[in-house]
């Protein structure tokens, strides 16, 4: 899997996702934040929805705000989720990948590992998967 480097715009989508869980968090409601940017250059924001049925992913709430306010596709996705004072960012799930692979296939996540933040293409993050389009 290509790893491709962070830039200044990935550091403030990850600094909208922080912001925006740490506005809403609540402990078993909303415990992950995520920004996207849609090729306007626009950053939506989103936080996960705890319910009975579980929820929609902070990915998916914010995806559709960007589809929503009128972006066709979004250009870049992180996911944080709160670990004491910390927000680290974490992967997001299988059904946010397929989701993302679906309405933004050329995307980039944000991912960390110990050496820092880095970006994957979504697609590489959900190989030989199921296509709802012929893109």
């Amino acid at each position: 899997m290509e790893r491709f480097p962070v830039d200044d715009t990935d550091r403030e989508l990850i600094e909208a996702a922080i912001e925006v869980l740490q506005r809403n968090w609540r402990p078993g409601r909303h415990t992950k934040g995520a920004a996207v940017r849609g090729p306007s250059g626009k950053i939506y924001r989103g936080i996960n929805v705890e319910g009975c049925a579980y929820g929609p992913c902070a990915e998916v709430v914010a995806l559709g705000c960007a589809l929503s306010s009128g972006e066709e596709t979004v250009r870049t996705v992180v996911a944080v989720r709160k670990r004491g004072d910390r927000f680290p960012v974490v992967p997001p799930c299988g059904t946010c990948r397929q989701l993302f692979v679906d309405y933004a296939s050329g995307a980039f996540v944000i991912l960390a590992d110990d050496r820092g933040f880095f970006k994957v293409r979504v697609a590489d993050l959900l190989p030989e998967t199921y296509r709802t389009t012929l893109d």
